[in-house]
């Protein structure tokens, strides 16, 4: 998996041998939208995109495939009102959480790659909360630098395992 953030919500994501934009139309003055876009297989807004079916995440579960079997196209649903999940067969589910209240979370989220891209005082207590629930992975915070110094210190004793990074705009980071 490989992540690039460009700010704000506006994320590219490699993941199961596609390229996914989410928030396309978010994207920060000077992001160049053609070049966001290039070699994308698919484009999904964070909110309202009729495209992206809405499923429980309490009750989804990643698909398997036998060794033989084609690994098949990535999965994305949304998961909550700014909330999406992103699955490649054989690796990590990837969940990015925008300014809403976030989703529940089922077994699947143990492992997960979570992109916290809320910024604002509620992102703090939104990623306790979910770190009480699960044992995800990685959290990645793709927010402002006066975000991410109040969030990294008040999160940094409840991770119990899970990685803690922040994204910076234009810089790839490999999962």
């Amino acid at each position: 998996m490989k992540l690039t953030w460009f700010g704000g919500t506006t994320l590219r994501a490699y993941v199961g041998g596609e390229i996914v934009v989410i928030d396309p139309d978010g994207a920060p003055e000077g992001i160049d939208r053609a070049e966001l876009l290039a070699g994308a297989d698919r484009a999904v807004a964070l909110r309202g995109d009729a495209t992206v079916p809405l499923v429980d995440p309490a009750g989804w579960r990643p698909k398997t495939v036998r060794p033989l079997d084609e690994a098949g196209p990535v999965e994305i649903v949304r998961i909550g009102p700014s909330a999406l999940l992103v699955a490649g067969i054989g690796e990590s589910p990837l969940v990015v959480l925008g300014a809403d209240a976030p989703p529940r979370f089922g077994r699947w989220a143990d492992g997960a790659v979570i992109v916290l891209a809320s910024g604002g005082d509620a992102l703090v207590a939104e990623a306790t909360v979910l770190l009480d629930l699960a044992r995800p992975r990685l959290l990645a915070l793709a927010v402002d630098e006066q975000t991410l110094d109040l969030s990294v210190a008040a999160l940094s004793e409840h991770l119990d395992g899970a990685g803690l990074v922040s994204l910076e705009p234009g810089l790839a980071l490999e999962v």
